[in-house]
């Protein structure tokens, strides 16, 4: 069975991905990865986000030669915005740096803002947002790249496309 979870935040170091579950002697397309990483930032966005991070997937683990090895796969996009959040969001405790947390206090409707503070009795819902946010999406594509590449060595390939958009529809069979 395939796992897989992420850890990371929105603006922390980076997003890190771990798979498990691959059989060994997969091979592995690091590059496949990276172009479903890039499609993935080709999306509608309201944010310059996407014009800050070019993501690009690093594997640490789990993969020797081009082929996976039978251990989790582990792997770490880069979050080229952390340079601007290192003073707010480090890791280390840090006193006397009230102006530099950005701080958020009011919720943001229609995200998991209040739920989570809320749930973790939080007094800022910073860590929440950075947590669920869009940018995490980049780490459960980059696991479940490891998924199509699997289907992909047992003969099957992955496609979508739109069949309609409000009433027009497409007319010929998809290929």
């Amino acid at each position: 069975m395939l796992r897989f979870y992420t850890a990371g935040e929105s603006h922390g170091q980076a997003l890190l991905a771990f798979v498990s579950g691959l059989p060994a002697s997969l091979p592995i397309d690091v590059e496949f990865i990276n172009h479903q990483l890039q499609r993935r930032q080709l999306g509608y966005g309201r944010g310059g986000r996407q014009k800050i991070e070019k993501d690009r997937a690093e594997i640490f683990a789990g993969v020797r030669h081009g082929q996976t090895i039978g251990a989790p796969v582990a792997l770490r996009i880069e979050n080229r915005d952390w340079t601007n959040w290192e003073k707010a969001l480090p890791v280390e405790d840090t006193e006397g740096l009230e102006s530099e947390k950005k701080k958020l206090v009011a919720p943001r409707p229609g995200h998991a803002d209040l739920a989570g503070s809320q749930k973790f009795n939080f007094h800022d819902a910073r860590y929440v947002l950075e947590r669920a946010s869009a940018r995490e999406t980049a780490a459960r594509v980059a696991a479940g790249s490891f998924a199509k590449l699997l289907l992909r060595a047992l003969g099957t390939e992955i496609a979508s496309h739109t069949v309609r958009v409000g009433h027009v529809r497409l007319e010929r069979p998809a290929s």
